[in-house]
């Protein structure tokens, strides 16, 4: 009784809007981690990376995903060109409850090596996209808030701000999403580091759009806002519910690019 009497004195001791906020900003929060986004997808993709004064680059990679029963995810990324990339590969599986584990394929070395979690601020292959940005975050690790409404374009969207309850777990101080409910997109990412009052990068969608029954992005770009970089994703070809296996989400997989060929999109 003395424990209840103590919990019910710190809600009431909390602004009852407060409260809502974060209920709310928890509720959306799941909402956006268990979107329907298919048992499995592949994706044929170029990214495009700019850096100011110099030419654009281009890669042409491939990305497969697949949604386990259990509620883990697993991805795979392999780069084709230019040649000096070609058959590097990215493994990640997500568990829900547990830290992601992240495999990195060189075929240069002929190696694959675990990415440690210190290096889930390390840039992927150059780009502006982190290795923490490849992993699908529990919705646990964040104290979630909605803090307002706001506009992309014409469309109307609710900010939904999320910080890490272990400042330690996450490159980010906070992230600020701005969600479209109708399609449940988060349609701009604003991303804060620790002492930054303004986002050092953001990620914003630049197309969208619903492919066998599922609301896609086709085209997005990463900005590095203290370094006037970006990295563009676009999406030549992308085929969902394929059936792929297990087997294709593998380390041997990882370094042998025969399986996945029979999935390509």
């Amino acid at each position: 009784m003395k424990y209840l009497t103590l919990v019910l004195m710190i809600m009431l001791s909390i602004p009852s809007g407060q409260l809502l906020a974060e209920t709310d900003g928890t509720a959306l929060a799941k909402k956006l981690y268990e979107r329907p986004d298919g048992r499995d997808v592949s994706v044929h993709a170029i990214m495009v990376l700019f850096k100011k004064g110099n030419k654009p680059r281009y890669r042409t990679l491939y990305t497969y995903r697949l949604n386990k029963k259990n509620g883990e995810t697993w991805s795979l990324m392999r780069f084709t060109e230019p040649p000096d990339i070609n058959g590097t590969g990215l493994l990640t599986r997500d568990r829900p409850g547990k830290d992601s584990s992240q495999w990195i394929y060189l075929p240069a070395l002929d190696r694959t090596r675990r990415i440690s979690s210190s290096r889930k601020g390390g840039r992927f292959v150059g780009s502006d996209i982190y290795y923490e940005d490849l992993r699908k975050r529990d919705v646990e690790k964040d104290q979630h808030h909605i803090i307002g409404k706001g506009k992309i374009g014409k469309l109307t969207v609710t900010k939904l701000e999320s910080i890490p309850l272990d400042p330690d777990d996450s490159v980010y101080s906070k992230r600020i999403s701005w969600v479209h409910i109708r399609t449940m997109t988060p349609l701009q990412v604003d991303y804060y580091k620790a002492g930054s009052e303004a986002p050092v990068k953001r990620m914003k969608v630049n197309k969208l759009q619903k492919l066998q029954g599922y609301w896609t992005v086709l085209d997005n770009t990463v900005f590095d806002l203290e370094n006037d970089r970006q990295t563009r994703l676009v999406t030549r070809a992308i085929k969902y519910d394929q059936q792929l296996p297990a087997s294709l989400f593998s380390r041997q997989s990882l370094s042998d690019t025969r399986l996945e060929k029979a999935y390509r999109p």
